[in-house]
């Protein structure tokens, strides 16, 4: 059986802490295509397609964690083809306000592109 079954998983009560300091960091992980934004985190934690997902972020030099609420939009396994880091790509909530913040925070930080 792989680490991702098709068993339900438990629920997670904890939250992801994602903190990225370098802006060439966040022009790769952040997800501009995906609905109402998104970011990628990475892990060695199973998680699954739908699942939702608890982060804090912070960003540069903020010391301040915005808590967001997302769900799994692609997992990246372990031994991914062309060293791809293990992680998954969250897409920020519909309606989540610290969704709304972070997505505008990143924005503005990579200046439009």
């Amino acid at each position: 059986m792989s680490e991702f079954s098709d068993k339900a998983a438990p629920a997670r009560a904890t939250a992801l802490v994602l903190s990225i300091k370098d802006l060439g960091i966040l022009h790769a992980a952040y997800m501009p295509f995906a609905k109402n934004g998104g970011i990628f985190v990475p892990t060695t934690n199973p998680y699954r397609l739908g699942d939702d997902v608890y982060l804090l972020i912070s960003l540069m030099n903020d010391p301040n964690r915005v808590p967001v609420v997302g769900t799994v939009a692609w997992v990246t396994p372990p031994g991914a083809q062309m060293n791809k880091l293990q992680g998954m790509g969250v897409q920020f909530k519909a309606g989540d306000e610290g969704g709304r913040q972070i997505r505008a925070r990143i924005e503005t930080l990579r200046g439009g592109h």
